[in-house]
């Protein structure tokens, strides 16, 4: 006959270890971010590119504009028109580059909602590495997020 203790210890066991795999995400980039307070060191993946395609330069400038005003960037660069191939097809875009800190799908909709076009490229990388002073530089310059 089972007694209710080693039972109650079970539940609960079970239940930690539920809580625990579904609180992973959160928990480690908990420990990672106080890893990198205590020794100084930078954490991987929190700024990043995020490459924009555009049919004119106006409107790549518009867009720049509407983000920095907001401040979701720290800096924005304009590439010149550029040639794009996509099946048969041939486009002349420009390229818009934001360098940030990640954003999440709220910002990313209001660069949508000032982009003309419907489903708008829009592709972030993660930055894995950089110089730290211009890394700092960019967390400064971006409005908390």
């Amino acid at each position: 006959m089972f007694s209710a203790v080693p039972r109650t210890g079970y539940v609960v066991f079970c239940v930690i270890l539920v809580l625990t795999c579904s609180l992973y995400p959160v928990l480690k980039t908990l420990c990672v971010q106080i890893h990198s307070a205590v020794t100084g060191s930078y954490v991987a993946g929190y700024h990043s590119v995020l490459l924009v395609n555009c049919p004119t330069e106006q409107t790549a400038r518009d867009i720049g504009r509407s983000i920095m005003e907001k401040r979701l960037a720290a800096c924005v660069n304009i590439f010149p028109r550029t040639t794009t191939i996509c099946f048969i097809c041939i486009y002349f875009l420009v390229v818009i580059m934001f360098k940030s800190v990640i954003l999440t799908g709220t910002h990313l909709c209001s660069l949508r909602a000032v982009h003309p076009y419907d489903i708008p490229e829009i592709i972030s990388f993660p930055i894995d590495d950089g110089s730290q002073h211009y890394l700092k530089w960019m967390e400064d310059a971006v409005t908390d997020i």
